[in-house]
């Protein structure tokens, strides 16, 4: 583990303000969205104001003093916020070239496209980051970087809060599933089997969807569109999905700002080596477990004091709150 220098640390956290004004006017250019336009009615014109883009919306009234206003006052916003979003948006290409050149570029592309994909479809809070791809979001908190062996992986595992309403999901999904939205971040994406919770890319990098288990009652399937992933439960991942939240702003590999949410840092080391003793888990992958645990558990304690160890996490199993000796030697 390597703590970032002072330079590091200030171009980290300018990424992070950066990225926060970009979301800002992000949200507020979409809200001009579709336009208005005046529509003709048996000989008469209105005002429409589209809100989908299949010509949906509703009729601000007939041609007026009034309503020519309105439209003017709507084009002059639109413009505006456009240029506000092109501004801020070479703001952080410029901010990107710094983070290059000082090795700030941490987070792998198409992880960093499928997650700022998701933000702006309005999903940042539906889906928490977990598995390997979450030690960029600690160190980017931390001010540390891991080892790069360490982060190594073909794949990320999106957990979906199940205890949301699909339709909701659905709806800012466009209809298009959760496979659509990963198209729009690499069009090379398909599902590996029907009905199956992965997704793959050309280059083989791998989209799990995946829930904490439910009740016996819940047996709807999780999906958000035909022909989509359907999520399947994974046994541990309701104390992650419990834990509080951390939500950071990471640098991906062109330098470009990546948010992530990811379980609470003390959730995730003691899962990860709770993970580590189970029998039925792959021999393979059980001291990479307990090492990514151990380096997590070092990086909250060495830099993070405000998330004291010995606070008790409700939200696990006494069996996971046992692995602390594990991770912090007495």
């Amino acid at each position: 583990m390597k703590p970032l220098s002072h330079q590091q640390r200030l171009h980290q956290v300018n990424t992070g303000q950066l990225f926060d004004n970009y979301r800002s006017a992000v949200s507020h250019a979409a809200s001009y969205q579709y336009g208005m336009r005046w529509k003709t009615v048996r000989s008469a014109e209105y005002l429409f104001r589209d809100k989908d883009r299949r010509g949906n919306g509703k009729s601000l009234g007939p041609r007026s003093p009034e309503t020519e206003a309105l439209l003017a006052a709507f084009s002059a916003g639109r413009t505006a916020a456009q240029e506000r979003l092109h501004l801020i948006t070479e703001k952080i290409q410029e901010q990107a070239r710094l983070n290059k050149a000082l090795r700030l570029n941490r987070v792998p592309r198409v992880v960093a496209r499928v997650l700022r994909e998701l933000d702006r479809a309005g999903l940042h809070d539906s889906f928490t980051v977990i598995g390997t791809q979450a030690l960029y979001a600690y160190e980017a908190s931390a001010g540390s970087h891991f080892l790069l062996e360490l982060l190594a992986s073909g794949d990320v595992a999106p957990l979906y809060d199940a205890r949301q309403k699909m339709t909701v999901v659905s709806e800012k999904l466009n209809g298009e599933g959760l496979l659509g939205l990963l198209k729009k971040a690499d069009k090379t994406f398909e599902c590996v089997r029907e009905n199956g919770y992965r997704a793959a890319n050309a280059g083989q990098f791998m989209v799990d969807l995946v829930i904490a288990p439910r009740g016996i009652h819940d047996s709807e399937r999780i999906t958000f569109s035909e022909a989509d992933l359907v999520a399947t439960e994974v046994p541990g991942l309701q104390w992650l999905l419990n834990s509080p939240k951390l939500d950071v702003v990471a640098i991906d590999e062109d330098g470009w700002p990546v948010p992530m949410r990811v379980p609470d840092p003390r959730a995730f080391a003691l899962h990860k080596a709770w993970l580590s003793g189970l029998l039925e888990r792959e021999p393979l992958k059980k001291p990479r477990d307990l090492e990514q645990a151990r380096s997590v558990a070092k990086l909250v304690v060495d830099e993070m004091p405000h998330l004291p160890f010995e606070s008790t996490l409700t939200s696990l199993h006494g069996d996971v709150r046992k692995m602390l000796p594990m991770l912090i030697p007495s």
